[in-house]
């Protein structure tokens, strides 16, 4: 069985940025990345580079270049995001089967979350980005969405990855689930979808000289603002409203925030869980996801998978958070 990054060996990233006029003085260092393959690559006379190969069949090319433009367009208004490089005049290269992009090397460090000042310097990063993202739509990128997200996750799932010994259990809550995110997202507008980050959480973002620095905008969609803000949110209700309010402060000095939207968190915080169990599913023949998530598929984790659906049916009936 091959997946789609059997042909690509050392040999072929060397390959492949040489023949962009990149020559390697052949330091290549894998880094932390599933979906895609990302490599530090070390550059004759020059900086080490960051070369991002895109799995086959994920993206199309136009969507993959709808990333690039959106990311160099915020680059454009001076907000710090890592955006890939143009190189002999564009973004995106097809070399030897394989696409790929480069980046500039950056350092950093998570954000701390527990910390308010980073909160509110957050804030103000992401309302700048929102507001660049509201100027206009994506044409090709995909939609947050409670069928795709939800319903089309369950029911890839339930008939091949969970354990007899839990599917009638799981079908009926993952089904009342999806219904609860479903019916809760139902009021969302068109005009309540613009240009998002879409996985905005701290492992995507640098934190250097005291400035948040965004990174991987592979899973921009167009979705609700509140999508890339619950996941700065953690602990108990008073601490997560806490965290709301000193973000939201930072985010309102350059966009308007819309608190209809937080009713909307913990629907979509169900909708990433269920997705994140379709993904691992879908990805289980190439062969870095067993070695990476070895507990998946046991019945341990879809125990553990339904008690965190039966939490997230019971958040769903809670009162969203308030600004203080």
């Amino acid at each position: 069985m091959t997946h789609p990054y059997d042909s690509l060996t050392p040999d072929c990233v060397v390959d492949c940025l040489e023949s962009i006029g990149l020559v390697s003085d052949l330091r290549l260092l894998a880094l932390n990345s599933y979906e895609n393959r990302v490599y530090q690559v070390g550059i004759e006379d020059g900086e080490p580079v960051i070369a991002k190969f895109y799995r086959a069949h994920r993206w199309s090319d136009e969507q993959i270049r709808e990333e690039h433009e959106f990311a160099r367009e915020l680059v454009d208004h001076e907000i710090s995001v890592v955006a890939p490089e143009i190189v002999n005049g564009t973004t995106l290269h097809c070399v030897n089967g394989q696409r790929l992009a480069v980046f500039k090397r950056r350092g950093g460090y998570p954000p701390e979350l527990d910390n308010l000042d980073h909160l509110y310097r957050l804030g103000q990063t992401l309302g700048r980005i929102h507001r660049v993202g509201s100027s206009k739509s994506f044409d090709h990128r995909r939609a947050i969405s409670a069928y795709r997200m939800a319903t089309e996750s369950r029911e890839f799932v339930q008939h091949d990855f969970v354990p007899s010994t839990l599917k009638e259990a799981y079908t009926t809550l993952a089904r009342d689930c999806d219904q609860a995110a479903t019916d809760i997202l139902s009021n969302m507008r068109p005009t309540d979808m613009q240009r998002i980050h879409g996985d905005c959480h701290v492992g995507n973002i640098l934190w250097r000289d005291d400035t948040p620095h965004f990174v991987d905008l592979d899973d921009c969609v167009m979705g609700p603002l509140i999508q890339d803000v619950w996941m700065f949110l953690n602990g108990e209700q008073h601490e997560r409203e806490r965290q709301l309010s000193e973000f939201v402060e930072g985010y309102e000095e350059f966009n308007d925030f819309d608190t209809r939207q937080l009713h909307w968190i913990e629907a979509l915080r169900t909708l990433r869980i269920m997705h994140h169990a379709f993904w691992l599913a879908k990805r289980w023949g190439d062969p870095a996801f067993p070695k990476a998530f070895p507990w998946f598929g046991q019945e341990r984790f879809w125990a553990d998978h339904i008690l965190e659906l039966r939490e997230q049916l019971s958040a769903m009936n809670e009162a969203a958070p308030r600004l203080i």
